[in-house]
């Protein structure tokens, strides 16, 4: 079985850049093990306004504490904190985007659960996405599962009993499919998004959504379709954050074929202006989102 390792050492990462991927990766085995005793919510509000879980304050204190101790990364903006986070101390010049956990209102009933993070190259953290070294996400469902690319396709890796990262398929490719799942209450969505979803799912489009943005979105990844996030009646800019969630999410589906859009355009070609900027999202298919970039331009 190849290892996370040796697949990193197949591509053109250079030293540090494969350190740091593999550093963050196996996070997900403490992530995990913190789970049992971290099932309540927090008396705190993180920088979005919503309510923390505490595993969420947990897994961000320790993900900014092991960036910080490795001297791998020089700045970090965290779904968590109200602001860029920057280490002096550090020996590159890598920056790193991460939701330390997607769908932490979920722990609670034993669903899957998540760690999304994006790695730039120099130049921090306030860059388009087309620009990432490296992006990833950390599944906790019946397996832990590292999806991850490096600007050279897709690949899927598993925790094995060994607590080692073994590859599950590479070069993934995301079909063609039918699968749909959308965010936000349906009396809250734009004419525009309601009508479109009506028309896809008169197309044959059948709905899956659990309310976990990495978990809806690896099932999309796996047999084709569209997660969606859209502008709402009194949020035109969504929910999910571009910086956090958008970004990484939608490179690694542009590197498996696929397309992430915010109804109008690729949102991997969106400069960020602030931290925690919003973005509606359409990710999915890329026929499927030209399809939906088409209905909503009507």
């Amino acid at each position: 079985m190849i290892s996370l390792r040796e697949y990193l050492d197949t591509t053109r990462c250079e030293e540090p850049l494969k350190d740091l991927i593999e550093l963050i990766a196996y996070q997900a085995i403490p992530i995990r093990e913190a789970f049992l005793s971290n099932q309540a919510y927090a008396a705190s509000l993180n920088a979005s306004g919503e309510q923390q879980a505490a595993l969420d304050t947990w897994s961000d204190r320790h993900l900014t504490n092991v960036l910080q101790e490795s001297k791998l990364v020089a700045e970090l903006a965290s779904e968590e904190q109200p602001d860029v986070v920057r280490f002096p101390g550090a020996t590159t010049n890598y920056a790193v985007v991460m939701d330390p956990l997607d769908g932490s209102s979920l722990i609670q009933v034993n669903l899957a659960v998540g760690t999304i993070v994006g790695i730039f190259g120099e130049g921090g953290v306030l860059q388009k996405g087309e620009r990432l070294r490296a992006a990833m996400y950390m599944l906790y469902g019946p397996m832990t599962v590292l999806t991850i690319t490096v600007g050279e396709g897709v690949c899927l890796f598993a925790l094995n009993e060994a607590r080692q990262y073994v590859l599950l398929s590479g070069g993934v490719r995301m079909p063609e499919g039918n699968l749909y799942g959308s965010g936000g209450i349906r009396p809250d969505w734009t004419e525009a998004h309601t009508a479109c979803i009506g028309q896809i799912e008169g197309e044959g489009a059948k709905l899956r959504y659990s309310g976990s943005f990495v978990a809806d979105f690896h099932q999309i990844l796996k047999y084709g379709g569209v997660y969606c996030y859209p502008a709402l009646k009194k949020k035109e800019e969504g929910k999910l954050r571009l910086l956090f969630e958008a970004i990484p999410i939608g490179f690694i589906a542009a590197q498996a074929g696929g397309a992430i859009s915010n109804g109008r355009g690729d949102i991997l070609a969106i400069e960020p202006t602030a931290v925690h900027q919003r973005t509606p999202i359409y990710v999915g298919s890329s026929g499927l989102i030209r399809h939906i970039e088409d209905l909503l331009a009507r």
